[in-house]
């Protein structure tokens, strides 16, 4: 397989991790010291530092599964990713810099379902053993209109 197609799966499995509910496996997508920021687009292009969410490394990532699994309250609902085509451009040293368009369906437990999150990522990728992680990802939402219910990671 080409590092593309690598990167290309990593991505999908990435989205289809959270939409199975896989969230233990999350940190696991990233380098120890991988950046997880999601932001608007309107803040993003003003080059503005504050998100609405930032995880700097696995154990903060790990953290916030944990205080979501126990501690966090909030009404159980599933995700379903759409992704479209990933544009993919190679640099140095292994390091790949990506952008994938997403929407999130969300669907809550009386069964109704709502477009959630649409937006794209911006990925900065590192191949380690052969293996693509998150150098960092940041979840730029076409909205600033966010939803309070944003638990799970998109």
């Amino acid at each position: 397989m080409s590092t593309r197609t690598d990167i290309e799966d990593f991505i999908a499995a990435y989205a289809h991790g959270i939409d199975d509910g896989a969230l233990d496996d999350w940190p696991g997508y990233f380098t120890e010291d991988g950046i997880y920021q999601i932001i608007t687009r309107e803040t993003f292009e003003a080059g503005l530092p504050l998100g609405i969410m930032l995880c700097e490394g696995r154990g903060m990532m790990a953290d916030r599964i944990k205080a979501m699994q126990t501690a966090n309250i909030y009404e159980a609902h599933t995700y379903c990713h759409l992704l479209g085509r990933s544009q993919i451009d190679a640099g140095s040293g292994g390091v790949f810099q990506a952008r994938t368009n997403f929407n999130v369906v969300r669907t809550m437990q009386d069964g109704g379902s709502q477009m959630f999150a649409i937006g794209k990522y911006l990925d900065v990728i590192e191949m380690q053993d052969d293996r693509p992680l998150f150098k960092e990802r940041r979840v730029v939402l076409e909205s600033r209109r966010v939803d309070i219910l944003l638990v799970y990671p998109l």
